[in-house]
């Protein structure tokens, strides 16, 4: 990585792992002296790169993990919690969603049924009338 600014070195002086959003957090410092700029990044790993979804069981094809798909799904869902809130609270359960996913996949493949189980079961202790209206949109 460069700096944004003069597009200089970067050293890492702090790292942290965010084991909630499979992230990890980063202080950068320009080296140059004429710069010195710092500032905070976050690292994800691509999830379309690593995990592949099989949407029938019979069926070989594989198409790339998306998260947006899931989020698009868990917010429709919570939309009866109004905007703001339903966008804030399906980030944070496709995140955990996410995670799941990861914790429970050793091959880089889930199949779209487990996906949808992890996201039901998630849904089910955080808001009965969404995982309702989940369950009844992705049987």
């Amino acid at each position: 990585m460069v700096c944004l600014y003069c597009g200089g070195d970067l050293a890492v002086s702090n790292s942290r792992p965010q084991k909630s959003r499979n992230q990890v957090w980063r202080r950068r410092r320009c080296q140059s002296e004429a710069c010195g700029a710092v500032f905070t990044s976050t690292e994800a790993l691509d999830l379309s790169q690593a995990l592949s979804v099989a949407y029938e069981p019979q069926n070989d094809e594989l198409q790339p993990f998306d998260r947006d798909r899931l989020f698009v799904s868990l917010y429709e869902s919570l939309r009866h919690r109004g905007r703001s809130a339903a966008s804030h609270d399906a980030r944070a359960l496709a995140d955990t969603v996410t995670a799941h996913i990861i914790k429970t996949n050793i091959r880089g493949r889930v199949q779209a049924r487990t996906i949808r189980d992890i996201a039901l079961d998630t849904l089910q202790r955080f808001d009965k009338a969404a995982a309702s209206h989940y369950a009844a949109f992705h049987p």
